[in-house]
């Protein structure tokens, strides 16, 4: 605990915990106040592809939708609050998770590049505040004692290692998007026939993507039949 305390006076740190916590409120407000009001989230993506399938199936489950939505801004404003900010960050976490693994499962584009840095990010702001809610934890120490006060004094002195590894993970994550996959169904048709443009198995980049954009199968089903193509 000592030593958290001591990051917890460094104003790098404590000025990249808020940047955390805005940018995750925002996300979240927006996204949920999409669903408050009825409206599907990414309406321009087309429900034969595997996301827009999902995101349109979730728009008619009713008060579901809603409550998702609810949710998300409730964790947003409890981020924003400072006595709250622990109960939002565990609030955020499951849902953030959720959305994480659902975006790698359908390779959705964008969405499986920002959901791990926002769960990274709402990781950050749990271990910023790990005092608070430690003693959920089956080990550990049991002291009763909780800093909620903010530091007043800071350390000026730039994390340089710290920062360091936050670019790496970022670029790292950027790079496992882009080149993660051998295939991805995009968010068009176009988009989809783009990346095969040059490239061996042209013809059945092509099967791929008319698989999943007109046809509307399951991903799984058009990447066994692309990789059956390309025997």
């Amino acid at each position: 605990m000592k030593q958290l305390n001591e990051y917890k006076q460094n104003r790098w740190y404590y000025i990249f915990y808020i940047i955390c916590r805005v940018l995750l409120a925002y996300a979240f407000l927006v996204a949920g106040m999409v669903k408050i009001l009825g409206e599907r989230f990414a309406s321009g993506l087309s429900p034969l592809h595997p996301m827009g399938a999902y995101l349109e199936a979730l728009h008619h489950t009713g008060y579901y939708y809603t409550f998702i939505g609810i949710a998300q801004v409730i964790a947003a404003i409890f981020l924003l609050i400072p006595r709250t900010v622990t109960l939002g960050a565990l609030l955020y976490l499951p849902i953030i998770v959720n959305i994480w693994i659902l975006s790698f499962a359908v390779r959705f584009e964008g969405s499986h590049v920002t959901s791990p840095l926002m769960v990274l990010a709402n990781l950050y702001i749990l271990m910023w505040n790990y005092d608070k809610w430690k003693y959920i934890l089956p080990f550990g120490d049991l002291t009763k004692q909780v800093n909620y006060k903010q530091l007043k004094k800071h350390d000026s002195k730039f994390p340089f290692i710290f920062f360091t590894g936050v670019l790496a993970t970022f670029i790292l994550v950027i790079l496992y998007g882009i080149y993660g996959h051998e295939v991805m169904p995009e968010n068009s048709l176009k988009d989809c026939n783009s990346q095969f443009v040059g490239k061996d198995h042209q013809e059945a980049g092509a099967a791929f993507c008319e698989c999943i954009h007109t046809s509307g199968n399951p991903l799984d089903d058009c990447l066994a039949a692309y990789e059956n193509a390309k025997l």
